[in-house]
């Protein structure tokens, strides 16, 4: 009886097309980049996206276990029926994002249900809702600290290069000679209590050889410090160096790459910062802090469970926590919510931007609080220019905007190709070697020039400095600046032999900076971008400054100054000058608009020169962007080969799914599993002998019904706990992915019951999609591959990293260069 039911029951299952034949005859290589191997193809997948320890030969991007819109399957049931490590990621996966949102969607439906059950429920949801507030909260405290302790702690290596406080080591220059008594206004920065190091070695400052011993400690020091920072990245913490952005906004994308925001990234990011910026290389800090910042967010992510265990929602605190990070860098917390809407994040909404907007108040509030510079100030560089600007003066401005893109152009391609040499050459296998010869080098052009030899913050802030009364640097060494002319006018301000001194010697400095800055960004250590572009624009800046300054006080009475320039009036600021090339020095190389006008706004307080900044801002993206259309981060992310999807790029190729999807044409079929007839060994044999993250699961291998997606970890997990837990399951058991499983004869080993693990909804696009749908269906998604069908059967795979080879190829690029490296 039981032999004619089980008769009864498959043949009527075989009626409806639910049994299939042997699966041997099915086994093929072709499916998605993960799910992709065709045997004799050019295509390298050797660096992929998915590498997960359970597989080493898994590639990137393929697998996708979401519940896309309107999914149907119980996420829940992960909750109520756990497995340890399914649901989640492997190191180099793209997480996805529609699951991650719909997981969090139910968990925050449920928490709400059970609210209304007690009062122990009403306070869960309470705290759960100010979580995110509270995180925001430690986030900001957390990189308002750190940034106040590197600010401190590179002010003070900085200086000991040139000498030391007997008066307390832990002065530095400025900070020893504050409270000297024997301090004149004209050599403010001399004073008893601090001495160079040739006062302390041979007790003299003046002579060839105290100058000798000067220079040979300035460039000791400097090689010390270098030489720590790239030892120290290079034995506990290689994801350390460079600035971090490229890599935050790929992992902002969703790409999960493990130990980047990790403890130990971030201990050794923040000292080997310091080390670096005071070894007095052409970097700067202020790129890195975003990286120690995202760090904090993400290691404050693992106290609070909502975040933790959920990958989309982490990546929204990743966006504030960058935010932060610009806002303690330059003291500009709207900036840095801009920056990060605008330059960072993938995915910003509104609920994200208010908390980046909180979290980057309390970073900058703390930031304040401990006064690193000690002028009361967020920033070192802080200024207030007072001389209106004339509407004459956009035309240098604009010139300043030509000259921003024309450098961030060239800096760019000169960059890359130096770290593809770096990348694909012996240079790469030696980067101490590389860090302690540019070192070198730079200390030793930079020490016998005094604006090369102070650190470049404190060049920015020279530069910027609108000239007073009390001032006494060179650039302000103006002839009878201290008599007035008559009626009250501002002082007459020929240039003196201390600006023309201060002229050639900033036209070297802005040569070294140029040259030297496009050797240091890449190397293996903590290097930012923003101060070294910021130099490079503010010299140009400042040179051009000076020079109208001086053509229209010798000619007022032409045409161009007449009109608002009278004779003796002081109608050009130099330092205006300096702030406007540096802001489009710095939007010529990132491409940034909108945050870099906010940024340097804040920066200088003053409202009246927003005009100035856009439109030399908007002049050197559009001529950057003529010369080539990615920023400095974009061309690094493409350089690693790291799977980024641009948001800000149009697609306007007139393609179809079928033209990218895999398997192409001649190509093995789609390797899928079907949904009834399948053992445990049939399956372990397809994971053993294949190299794909994940597979579909169809009806049977005649109709091709498309019933779902299943992640081949998910499967191997899920297998190996039901093996160790699960009674009589062996190599012969049925493995289902349907609802209920029919009865079976008796003495036949029980079924494995998988429909848990199945995504039944995975995305589904026909064969005649436009490919610029489906590319603005992967970015606003956030997808890591899409199933296509034709008539309802399935017909092939397109995953991210198809979608980004096919737009390497229209752009008559190597698509092969789309792989994580």
């Amino acid at each position: 009886l039981d032999i004619l039911l089980f008769s009864f029951c498959t043949g009527a299952m075989d009626n409806r097309g639910f049994r299939q034949g042997s699966f041997s005859s099915f086994r093929s290589s072709s499916s998605d980049e993960d799910l992709m191997d065709i045997p004799g193809t050019a295509m390298d997948f050797s660096m992929r996206d998915d590498v997960p320890p359970l597989d080493r030969e898994v590639e990137e991007d393929k697998s996708y276990n979401g519940g896309g819109i309107g999914s149907s399957y119980r996420i829940m049931d992960f909750l109520e029926e756990p497995i340890p490590g399914v649901g989640t990621y492997d190191d180099f996966n793209t997480i996805d994002w529609v699951r991650e949102k719909s997981r969090d969607r139910d968990r925050h439906r449920e928490i709400t249900n059970k609210s209304k059950e007690s009062t122990w429920a009403l306070i869960h949801s309470v705290s759960d809702a100010f979580s995110g507030w509270l995180l925001m909260l430690l986030i900001g405290l957390f990189s308002g600290s750190l940034a106040g302790l590197i600010d401190i702690s590179a002010h003070w290596m900085t200086d000991l290069k040139e000498g030391i406080c007997t008066g307390g080591f832990w002065f530095n220059h400025e900070h020893c000679c504050w409270n000297s008594e024997h301090v004149t206004f004209e050599d403010r920065d001399k004073c008893p209590e601090w001495n160079s190091w040739s006062q302390l070695i041979i007790s003299t400052d003046e002579g060839a050889f105290a100058y000798i011993v000067n220079y040979f400690l300035y460039v000791l020091w400097a090689l010390l410090f270098a030489f720590l920072a790239v030892s120290l990245v290079k034995v506990f913490a290689p994801y350390a160096c460079g600035s971090g952005i490229p890599e935050i906004k790929t992992i902002l994308s969703g790409f999960i790459i493990r130990g980047y925001l990790g403890k130990w990234t971030l201990v050794i990011k923040t000292i080997t910062l310091v080390l670096a910026v005071s070894s007095g290389l052409s970097l700067g800090k202020e790129g890195p802090l975003v990286h120690v910042a995202c760090c904090c967010g993400n290691i404050l992510c693992h106290c609070f469970n909502k975040y933790r265990k959920n990958e989309a929602k982490r990546r929204e605190v990743l966006s504030a926590a960058a935010a932060a990070g610009v806002s303690v860098a330059f003291g500009a917390p709207i900036g840095g919510v801009l920056f990060s809407l605008e330059e960072v994040s993938y995915y910003f909404p509104l609920k994200t931007l208010w908390r980046s907007f909180f979290a980057a108040l309390v970073a900058a509030f703390t930031l304040r609080s401990i006064n690193p510079f000690g002028n009361s100030r967020l920033v070192l560089f802080y200024v207030e220019f007072h001389t209106p600007w004339h509407l004459f003066e956009l035309v240098p401005f604009i010139l300043l905007g030509i000259f921003g893109g024309l450098w961030g152009a060239l800096f760019i391609r000169t960059n890359i190709a130096w770290c593809r040499k770096r990348k694909t050459t012996q240079l790469g296998k030696y980067p101490v070697v590389e860090v302690l010869v540019v070192t070198a080098i730079t200390a030793i052009l930079a020490f016998p020039n005094e604006y090369t030899r102070m650190s470049t913050s404190e060049l920015i802030s020279e530069l910027f400095n609108d000239c007073g009364l009390l001032d006494s640097s060179k650039l302000c060494d103006y002839e009878n600046r201290f008599n007035t002319s008559k009626g009250g006018e501002l002082p007459d301000r020929p240039a003196g032999m201390g600006v023309y001194s201060a002229m050639w010697q900033l036209a070297l400095t802005l040569i070294l900076k140029i040259v030297i800055t496009i050797f240091t960004f890449g190397m293996k250590i903590p290097s930012g971008l923003f101060i070294p572009s910021m130099a490079v624009g503010a010299i140009a800046g400042r040179l051009l400054g000076v020079g109208m300054e001086q053509l229209a006080y010798y000619h007022h009475d032409w045409a161009i100054f007449n009109s608002w320039c009278s004779q003796g009036a002081d109608c050009i600021t130099p330092g205006l000058y300096a702030m406007v090339g540096a802001a489009a020095c710095l939007g010529g190389v990132t491409r940034m608009t909108v945050s870099l006008v906010v940024i340097m706004f804040e920066l200088t307080g003053g409202l009246e020169y927003i005009v100035p900044l856009m439109a030399a801002a908007m002049t050197s993206k559009w001529v950057a962007d003529a010369l080539g259309r990615e920023g400095i981060y974009d061309a690094h992310i493409r350089l690693n080969g790291y799977p980024f999807l641009e948001a800000k790029e149009e697609f306007a190729h007139k393609t179809l799914a079928m033209d990218v999807m895999k398997p192409r044409r001649n190509d093995p079929l789609l390797t899928v599993l079907t949904q009834d007839s399948m053992t445990v060994e049939d399956v372990e044999t397809i994971i053993s002998e294949t190299t794909y993250s994940g597979f579909p699961v169809v009806v049977s291998r005649e109709s091709q019904r498309l019933v779902g997606f299943v992640l081949r970890r998910d499967l191997i997990i899920s297998i190996e706990n039901a093996r160790k837990k699960q009674d009589g399951v062996v190599s012969t058991s049925i493995i289902y992915f349907t609802e209920h499983s029919p009865p079976m004869p008796p003495y036949t080993p029980p079924t494995l019951k998988l429909r848990n693990i199945l995504d039944l909804s995975p995305f589904t696009v026909t064969d005649l999609t436009p490919m610029e749908i489906v590319v603005d269906i992967f970015r606003k998604l956030g997808l890591r591959q899409c199933l296509v069908t034709h008539n309802g059967r399935l017909l092939g795979i397109i995953t991210k990293k198809d979608v980004l080879k096919h737009i390497a190829q229209m752009a008559n690029q190597d698509p092969d260069s789309i792989l994580f490296n």
